[in-house]
């Protein structure tokens, strides 16, 4: 759900393309600290920090995408011991990588720091405020 949501119907590294060049005017990263969200440019669907800013974690436990090239909304597995998924990149690291639409980075529950976060989503047609 998150790479779907960050991707926007695309099928680039980025949401907003294959060009690196551009990463300084959607995601903020190599900076001392997070920023205000919706500072950098949004997404192809209206949805702001996807790259970079801070980590967001997911729900899903850590597992391998498998030997396939192309995966569609993989699920992970039920039950996990150690590690869950963050995705987008965060303030605190550099270009390349990690900004990417696809990249997945790893972590325990238990960890904390100024550089993880969660998005807070409602299923469309779900139950509101």
């Amino acid at each position: 759900e998150w790479e779907y949501a960050c991707r926007a119907g695309s099928e680039t590294t980025y949401s907003f393309g294959n060009d690196a060049s551009l990463q300084q005017s959607y995601a903020v990263f190599m900076a001392v600290q997070t920023e205000t969200c919706g500072r950098k440019l949004p997404n192809g669907w209206g949805l702001f920090d996807m790259h970079g800013n801070v980590c967001e974690w997911c729900q899903d436990w850590r597992a391998s995408y498998g030997s396939s090239k192309v995966v569609r909304d993989p699920i992970g597995p039920a039950t996990g011991i150690f590690s869950r998924v963050l995705r987008g990149g965060s303030w605190g690291i550099g270009t390349g990588i990690a900004l990417r639409s696809s990249y997945r980075f790893y972590d325990t529950p238990a960890r904390r720091g100024g550089n993880f976060g969660f998005r807070v989503v409602v299923e469309v047609g779900g139950v509101g405020p």
